[in-house]
């Protein structure tokens, strides 16, 4: 059986042959920016720029470069600068407008628009690492800017956002924009120094989130009323196991904010609090149980919360980032949880 210490070896060497890969094959030395469709060879196959794999590609080379020693090399600052700089360029629908594309020719002009603000969220999430690493303000202030945009628009602010109202169609709310914005909350607000209005934005996304878990948090819905009730047919039944993961790890950094215990200290799991407690029995045990597959293993990209069949086709898929996000940022933390770490690192490794 894998040690803990092997699996950080193992993703150590993947960590370096993937950026690698990446160095070699996604940068665009002529207009800035990555691109983000790639053969296995490397070659590219369609050189569309998707916002959100520049905000996210901006963000590790960023991380990586401010956080580990061994990837403090200028070049991979420089790129994740000429990307930043890219998505400055292009990226708005107008000068001015907090409103972004999903997608970008080549040379930076917008393709596609989505009706979600997940474009605007990455930039920002590329955008203030950026500022961290460079130690430029100007980044950071960008990314701050787009933050109280999105904020404002999921409050009701004037924006085309969201999809057309028809009259047979409920309002909802997605799992997705309140974990999103906790995430963004959380990275502007990393390393102290207060901030009112980001304080709030966190907040707001904590609460908001806390809405899907349902039925005295034995499930975790994609989709609830603004008010926080179950909505009825299959989207309102819609489980997502990974993002039940990915929103229990984000609470518990919040948690870790407010003081509540931070994740992996000592004693931890008794020390994070009501909420922090709730989070780690609503948001990670019991989707580490209710989104196993018993049979195959491996945890389902969808599932019901009735047990009926999802109506998305790729249901039953086994996707790598629920994997990751229950092996990476949650598991190895908590000792209580490595019996469910182990599976999980086995069934997903090499």
């Amino acid at each position: 059986m894998v040690s803990l210490s092997e699996w950080r070896e193992r993703v150590a060497a993947a960590l370096d042959e993937t950026l690698g890969f990446w160095e070699r094959h996604s940068h665009d030395p002529e207009h800035g920016g990555f691109f983000s469709c790639l053969s296995r060879d490397g070659s590219v196959y369609d050189d569309t720029k998707y916002v959100w794999m520049q905000g996210r590609q901006i963000w590790v080379y960023s991380r990586l470069y401010r956080t580990f020693p061994r990837f403090r090399r200028p070049e991979l600052l420089e790129a994740a600068r000429a990307a930043g700089e890219f998505l400055l360029r292009c990226a708005r629908l107008r000068p001015g407008s907090p409103r972004v594309a999903f997608a970008l020719s080549r040379a930076g002009t917008p393709l596609r628009l989505q009706r979600a603000p997940y474009s605007e969220l990455f930039c920002a999430m590329g955008l203030d690492e950026l500022g961290r690493a460079t130690g430029e303000a100007r980044y950071r202030a960008e990314a701050r800017q787009w933050v109280l945009a999105v904020w404002g628009w999921v409050r009701g602010a004037p924006q085309e956002w969201g999809p057309p109202r028809v009259p047979g169609c409920p309002p909802r709310q997605s799992f997705g924009v309140p974990m999103m914005l906790l995430a963004l909350g959380l990275q502007l607000l990393e390393g102290g120094g207060g901030d009112p209005q980001i304080e709030a934005v966190a907040e707001w996304g904590a609460q908001r989130l806390l809405l899907h878990l349902q039925r005295g948090d034995q499930v975790v819905l994609e989709n609830v009323s603004p008010e926080g009730q179950e909505l009825g047919g299959s989207e309102g039944r819609l489980m997502n196991p990974g993002h039940a993961l990915e929103g229990g790890w984000l609470l518990l950094q919040f948690c870790a904010r407010r003081g509540a215990g931070a994740p992996g200290a000592p004693g931890a799991l008794g020390a994070l609090g009501a909420l922090g407690a709730r989070a780690v029995a609503a948001l990670v045990e019991r989707p580490l149980q209710w989104g196993w597959d018993p049979q195959h293993g491996g945890l389902f990209a969808f599932l019901d919360a009735d047990g009926l069949c999802p109506t998305q086709l790729e249901w039953p898929m086994k996707l790598w980032w629920p994997h990751a996000e229950a092996m990476g940022p949650i598991l190895p933390h908590f000792p209580p949880f490595l019996p469910h770490f182990r599976p999980i690192s086995s069934w997903s490794g090499p």
